[in-house]
């Protein structure tokens, strides 16, 4: 008798493991330097390094094809101090634990940072999205939910759309959720307005990414409206940052995805580039749309000589290689961890001001919770109210943490972490163990 053995997606190469523990271990450097500046206790910091709970599980799904495949689920709950576990599911090929470990972290810090009453978590499946069918996603997505059963749930963990996923993978989690438990739409977030989604929330984050980018602007002297600006990644968050941007009346110079990039010194047509393009995981051709800019790589969008750069794509593209190159006047960034722990070192001894993502780009998890209460209530905001509250929000985590920046000479980095850790350190300390 044989023994079948399942076909499995193709599994994250050594190199990029490696890449993944670094990743945590960058969080991690970040982190350090915010404890000891804080001198918080040993008992403590082991609390707030150590995940509450990891899951990793099998998914094995027959294929539409009829062919069975093997994929791995992860959730990582980091800490839940002052509120339900939140955060995205990312499906990519290259995803796992060390990775959400990381980004399950800055989770926790930016809902404490914007002072919103959640904890941090990350998850997802170790799937390539395009390479699957509709049906097969819907499969795999439900599935995911089956498995991961009673740790999610409106009062204990909410998921998002992250890389990968979008509103169709939250509506099948809200079904799967639901089949189970009823209607439950406060189970998840980012869902289609007809299933409980929130206006603005599909633009959130790249709106929130503007606004923080205008304040601090304003701050560091750059007039806005004179200002050019490029942007690496014009996904999901880079598109509807550009646009934004765009008309604040910034001159948008240079956006690029990765199939590669574009660059117009007098700016470029983002209105069509918009039209063009889509949040979802297809990507365009961006100089197939933009014919009369100049073509450019990622690398080169990340040296471009422009007043402000926004990363919106992925993790650690500024590093100890090419930090000394950046000749931006300032960063924003709109990815989670996009600079290094040695990157963002060589940045602050060259003056150059970066804005942290837990501030950056919070806007989607601000939404999220506006969506989990208007989902509370039964009852839906007009878009302008909830766009009035996403600005109240970020604009009050903005001048809580120019105001430590100030009191202790730190970078807005420092700063929002030391706000953020101090508010769960606090929680922690109230709830007692």
């Amino acid at each position: 008798m044989t023994t079948a053995t399942l076909p499995q997606p193709s599994q994250p190469s050594t190199a990029n493991r490696r890449e993944r523990r670094k990743l945590d271990e960058r969080c991690s450097g970040f982190l350090d330097c915010a404890l000891q500046r804080l001198q918080v206790n040993d008992e403590i910091q082991a609390l707030l390094r150590s995940p509450f709970r990891e899951i990793k599980f099998e998914l094995p799904i027959r294929m539409g094809d009829g062919q069975i495949r093997l994929f791995h689920g992860f959730r990582v709950q980091h800490d839940k101090s002052r509120g339900p576990f939140k955060g995205g599911l990312r499906y990519h090929p290259d995803v796992d634990m060390e990775h959400f470990r990381a980004l399950a972290s800055v989770m926790t810090w930016k809902c404490a940072l914007v002072d919103i009453p959640f904890g941090g978590a990350k998850g997802g499946i170790n799937c390539d999205p395009s390479s699957l069918s509709r049906q097969d996603r819907e499969v795999l997505t439900k599935r995911f939910t089956e498995r991961l059963g009673h740790m999610i749930g409106p009062d204990r963990d909410i998921p998002a759309p992250d890389m990968g996923t979008g509103q169709r993978e939250m509506a099948w989690i809200l079904e799967g959720y639901s089949e189970e438990n009823g209607y439950t739409p406060d189970v998840v977030t980012g869902k289609p307005i007809q299933l409980g989604g929130s206006y603005g929330r599909q633009e959130a984050t790249g709106r929130g990414v503007s606004l923080v980018t205008s304040w601090a602007a304003e701050e560091t002297g750059i007039d806005l409206k004179k200002a050019t600006v490029a942007i690496q990644g014009f996904g999901k968050v880079g598109r509807h940052a550009a646009k934004c941007l765009s008309e604040k009346g910034a001159t948008i110079v240079a956006v690029s995805n990765v199939k590669g990039g574009v660059y117009s010194a007098d700016g470029l047509d983002i209105p069509e580039l918009f039209a063009a393009t889509s949040d979802s995981e297809k990507l365009t051709d961006l100089s197939a749309v933009a014919t009369s800019a100049d073509k450019l790589s990622n690398n080169e969008l990340l040296e471009l000589k422009v007043d402000i750069l926004i990363p919106a794509a992925v993790s650690d593209v500024i590093n100890e290689d090419n930090a000394d190159h950046v000749q931006a006047d300032m960063i924003v960034e709109a990815a989670n961890l996009p600079i290094t722990f040695d990157g963002a070192a060589i940045l602050t001894d060259r003056r150059i001001r970066v804005v942290p993502d837990i501030l950056a780009n919070a806007g989607g998890v601000t939404v999220s919770y506006l969506e989990w209460v208007q989902n509370r209530q039964r009852y839906r905001w007009s878009e302008k109210k909830v766009n009035r509250k996403l600005n109240d929000t970020l604009r009050r985590a903005w001048q809580a943490m120019l105001r430590r920046a100030d009191e202790e000479e730190v970078t807005f980095r420092m700063a929002a972490l030391l706000i953020a850790i101090e508010r769960v350190c606090e929680a922690t300390e109230l709830r007692g163990f």
